[in-house]
């Protein structure tokens, strides 16, 4: 796929602790990560999760078992990093990974953090959030109006390496000609609604980024941001 990524710290917070990932190959592997657990916390998780993304062969075809194997020796790195040094204590990061084949894709997915699919004018979310505000969602004990101004809507119910064991969701997705695909942290979708989205992704793919980047700074930036837009060329 052609890509464009974007990662920004944002309007208040101090420093970048998200990460993303891009390796071209063979069999191409993107990933964003969004860390937690204070300033050197969010950053070392997030970068250890993208790190052990980069263990993968990217010249075996994809298949769910590796990439979920992956995820889960992040997260074993992570928690054992942060039982061995308290300085690090309580960090963790959210992991939205697509992995690329010739005609399909495989997601895995941990946290809060993003995948889009735009296919034919139609957007779709491709993973569930983990986090109290899509608990409520999917229960419906809170509506989606209700959900933008909800008062802990920031705690993520899940996370890489903040337990010792993790359940990582992991999808197989077809991959057609045409289609645009977004990974992001929730710097993003905090302030992009579907529509935003939708609009921005019509775009040319570096315009798509830079304009899905302003939705996110105009509405007030105070989260770090990244983003990456990947297109299946048709």
């Amino acid at each position: 796929m052609i890509s464009a990524v974007r990662t920004h710290c944002g309007k208040v917070r101090p420093s970048n602790q998200d990460a993303f990932l891009e390796r071209p190959g063979l069999f191409p592997l993107y990933a964003v990560a969004d860390g937690m657990g204070g300033h050197r916390g969010g950053n070392v998780a997030s970068a250890m999760a993208v790190e052990s993304l980069r263990m993968i062969d990217i010249s075996a075809l994809p298949e769910e078992a590796a990439l979920a194997a992956a995820v889960m020796d992040a997260n074993a790195r992570i928690w054992q990093r942060q039982l061995h040094d308290l300085s690090l204590s309580g960090m963790g990061t959210t992991l939205t990974a697509l992995w690329e084949a010739p005609d399909y894709l495989v997601l895995a997915h941990v946290g809060d953090s993003r995948a889009y699919r735009l296919r034919d004018g139609m957007l779709t979310q491709m993973t569930l959030d983990h986090s109290l505000v899509g608990e409520l969602l999917r229960s419906g004990a809170i509506t989606p109006d209700m959900a933008r101004n909800y008062p802990y809507r920031n705690i993520v119910t899940r996370a890489v390496g903040t337990e010792a064991s993790l359940t990582c969701d992991v999808l197989r997705a077809d991959r057609q000609p045409g289609d645009r695909w977004l990974l992001c942290s929730d710097g993003l979708t905090e302030y992009a609604g579907s529509d935003q989205i939708l609009s921005a992704l019509a775009l040319p793919l570096q315009e798509a980024a830079d304009a899905l980047l302003a939705v996110a700074l105009n509405g007030g930036g105070r989260d770090n941001i990244t983003l990456l837009v990947l297109e299946v060329p048709a």
